[in-house]
């Protein structure tokens, strides 16, 4: 089977080298996804251990349309039945960019359409009752080209299952994992984030010194199917968590002004397995001090888009410049959409990374020497 794993704009290079390095073959990154083939042992290993992937999707094809009629045909050729029982429910969602076909809607009903007669041929029924597993299908058409999938995840990767909590805006789980990964966190690391609000960076830097699989703790759309062998689902399971190094040395610490904050991030930090790692104070970024012989420091400070919010973020970036101290053995990893960070900081950045944080355009300064 061919599968893709759409990631945020960024995040291609670090997708395709988790997905390497889990053994996973045909590895092809591009603009916003990655491509992989395999079997279902693959599929469910991707699901289980990507932190970058935003979802796992079995590829059923892809070709150029510029009207529904070609859309039309190309989706009931499609051997549908080999992957939707007569009882599934295939409630079929999507986009389009920059192409002919404009309208998801109408793109839509063309596709269920299509699925719908394709399977009435096979299964000699004019109705489906959708009332089994759900087989989520998903198109992209993009420069007129349309991808045509099977989602195989359910919720998004993003969702670990620890965030039962958040707070007002908290950062994706799948950008705080790219941002332990740039910051080169290990098993014996010690990470600090001073705007920690509900504990994600912290506990994705934790998840990953002790290796422990994102998805290791959640269900996916493709355990409801009844066609992926449980063996396989077992087998993969327990293979993501041989390299689990619960007893890892590693340590973080966490602040912020904010009591509600702290209060769901040691909760969210609970029901990731990873309390025990992760200190939590409230403390404000005027007071920032470590004693630490080496130490990373992780954040995503707090900005807003009305000037009141953007100099009050700056006043921050400030603050951080005169506190982050150039020390042996520290780094500093910091997100910001603003193009001025560094000028008011007051350093340049070592090196910079762009990222998307949802659809907003940022980059990780990222302070080491």
């Amino acid at each position: 089977m061919r599968f893709v794993a759409p990631c945020l704009l960024g995040f291609e290079s670090l997708v395709a080298n988790e997905l390497r390095f889990l053994d996973i073959k045909g590895v092809c990154a591009e603009n916003g996804r990655v491509l992989f083939e395999g079997g279902y042992d693959t599929m469910v290993r991707a699901n289980l251990c990507s932190r970058y992937a935003q979802r796992v999707m079995i590829l059923l094809d892809e070709f150029v349309c510029r009207d529904f009629d070609t859309l039309f045909e190309r989706v009931k050729a499609i051997p549908w039945s080999e992957y939707i029982g007569r009882d599934d429910a295939f409630p079929v969602a999507g986009s389009s960019l920059s192409s002919a076909l404009s309208s998801v809607p109408a793109c839509q009903k063309i596709i269920k359409k299509a699925v719908v007669e394709s399977l009435k041929k096979v299964y000699r029924t004019d109705w489906f009752e959708e009332s089994g597993a759900s087989r989520q299908i998903r198109f992209l058409i993009f420069k007129d080209r349309v991808s045509v999938m099977l989602d195989t995840s359910g919720e998004p990767l993003n969702k670990r299952g620890y965030r039962a909590l958040s707070n007002d805006a908290p950062i994706k789980e799948t950008l705080a994992a790219a941002m332990a990964d740039l910051s080169r966190v290990r098993s014996d690391h010690i990470v600090v984030d001073p705007f920690c609000g509900s504990g994600t960076i912290l506990i994705e830097s934790a998840l990953k010194a002790m290796n422990i699989m994102p998805g290791i703790n959640r269900s996916f759309s493709f355990e409801s199917w009844g066609d992926v062998p449980e063996s396989v689902v077992l087998s993969e399971r327990e293979r993501a968590k041989v390299g689990e190094r619960r007893n890892a040395p590693f340590q973080a610490f966490g602040y912020d002004i904010s009591e509600e904050s702290l209060h769901l991030a040691r909760k969210n930090a609970e029901i990731a397995g990873v309390a025990d790692k992760i200190v939590f104070e409230r403390r404000d970024i005027r007071d920032y001090s470590d004693d630490f012989e080496y130490c990373s420091v992780i954040t995503n400070p707090p900005y807003g888009e009305r000037m009141l919010d953007v100099e009050s973020a700056r006043e921050l970036y400030r603050v951080m410049g005169r506190v982050f101290l150039k020390k042996p053995h520290h780094s500093y990893t910091i997100i910001s959409p603003d193009d001025e960070f560094e000028g008011i900081f007051g350093r340049t950045a070592d090196k910079r990374r762009k990222l998307y944080n949802g659809m907003l355009r940022c980059q990780v300064y990222m302070y080491y020497r």
